[in-house]
């Protein structure tokens, strides 16, 4: 008997635990139970108003166009300048776009294009917009632009009406069409205005040259040069059109190089060697002053002056035509380029709406409206408990006292 007694006396405690907690589950249920009228009621009323409005939500539509942006490749007609001229091969690199896809999603969310489309939908009207801002804000909230991981920009559209959807989606190729003919988006657009700016100033420079040595003509009459002179002129011209050139590389690849990129190293050492070599062709024998030695006993002072003048036009005649091929082979390269916006998918009228999803409204309406009401009913069940217990009751008096500021009932 002893042994039994032993053996039961732990048990107990456990067992009344037990008892505990299933206990405030059961009340729990008790509550629910007892208040589901008002929890149906609650639940049932939130689902039909969420019919009511899920209904009442006019259908959209969305239509997609996807497109190709314009891959920024190597210019072939510079390619072949730099394999014919490898003086061109300094100025040939191109001026690549980071990320053509971004550039392309930040033109089709410019002002410029949004008036376009609303002008050719008559969008102030169908969005109920006093002014264009209004309709451009509507215009962005109902466009979503994206680049996909595979580099493609996805154009989609919501509407009411599908076929409006479908035809706003192909408006914008053509509006973005039309802007990037007016801008130098591709780097066959950023190298033509490049190589035309510095065509004009080329063409000046030779221009200047010109005259300069026809007033010296005029000065000291015609000079017969002989071979040697020429050949030197032409190396000196030739040497400092190359010194030019890839002074302009140098500046163009510190803009993204640092000063250890091996390229920009190797940049630098052609261009001293270049100097160097300009140095020597055009030293003067104990003078030091850069003039050439052109047969200096044979040629007076006066036909010195004529050969500087001339060595000036034959190097601005150098760096002219340079220039001028790199300004045709950047045209080809833009007219070549001319339809460069692809369209992979047009869109197409859309057969089902996208929007309202109403089943999924009104299963989450009655999800969430069930669980509100449950736990007002225990909110409810809680007040009720505190109210029954003669010390809660005086705390809630005195709460709903101060809440009120009325004056303390005791000081």
């Amino acid at each position: 008997m002893e042994t039994d007694t032993h053996t039961v006396e732990p048990i107990e405690p456990q067992t009344a635990d037990t008892a505990s907690e299933d206990i405030g589950l059961w009340d729990v249920l008790i509550v629910l139970a007892r208040r589901k009228r008002m929890i149906l009621r609650v639940t049932g009323g939130a689902t039909l108003l969420a019919i009511i409005i899920s209904l009442l939500i006019p259908k959209t539509y969305t239509a997609t166009t996807v497109l190709i942006p314009p891959q920024q490749a190597q210019s072939s007609a510079a390619a072949m300048l730099a394999q014919l001229n490898p003086l061109v091969a300094g100025l040939s690199n191109d001026i690549r776009l980071k990320n053509p896809g971004d550039l392309y999603v930040a033109l089709l969310r410019s002002r410029v294009v949004a008036d376009d489309l609303i002008e050719q939908f008559n969008l102030r009207k169908v969005y109920g917009s006093k002014t264009n801002l209004d309709a451009r804000k509507a215009l962005a909230g109902n466009t979503h632009l994206a680049v996909t991981k595979e580099g493609l920009v996805d154009i989609s559209v919501d509407d009411e009406e599908p076929k409006r959807a479908a035809a706003m989606a192909n408006a914008y190729v053509g509006a973005l069409q039309k802007l990037t003919e007016s801008l130098a988006v591709t780097e066959a657009s950023q190298r033509r205005l490049f190589y035309e700016r510095q065509l004009v100033t080329a063409k000046d420079n030779l221009s200047d040259a010109e005259v300069a040595l026809k007033e010296t003509q005029e000065k000291t009459g015609l000079i017969q040069l002989d071979e040697q002179a020429k050949q030197l002129i032409q190396s000196s011209a030739l040497l400092r059109a190359q010194i030019a050139a890839k002074e302009i590389q140098l500046e163009r690849m510190k803009l993204f190089a640092t000063d250890q990129n091996p390229d920009l190293q190797g940049t630098e050492q052609e261009l001293r060697s270049l100097r160097t070599q300009l140095a020597l062709v055009e030293r003067k024998t104990g003078s030091g002053n850069g003039d050439m030695q052109v047969a200096t006993a044979k040629v007076p002072a006066a036909g010195l002056e004529y050969i500087r003048r001339l060595r000036n036009v034959k190097y601005a005649e150098t760096i002219f035509e340079l220039l001028a091929k790199q300004y045709e082979a950047a045209k080809l390269d833009e007219a070549n380029n001319s339809s460069m916006v692809q369209i992979v998918e047009k869109a197409i009228e859309p057969e089902r709406k996208s929007r309202p999803k109403r089943a999924l409204i009104v299963i989450s309406t009655a999800f969430y409206a069930f669980f509100l009401a449950a736990g007002w009913a225990l909110l409810e069940e809680y007040y009720e408990r505190l109210r029954r217990d003669p010390k809660n009751a005086a705390r809630l008096h005195l709460i709903r006292t101060y809440l009120r500021g009325e004056p303390k009932a005791q000081s």
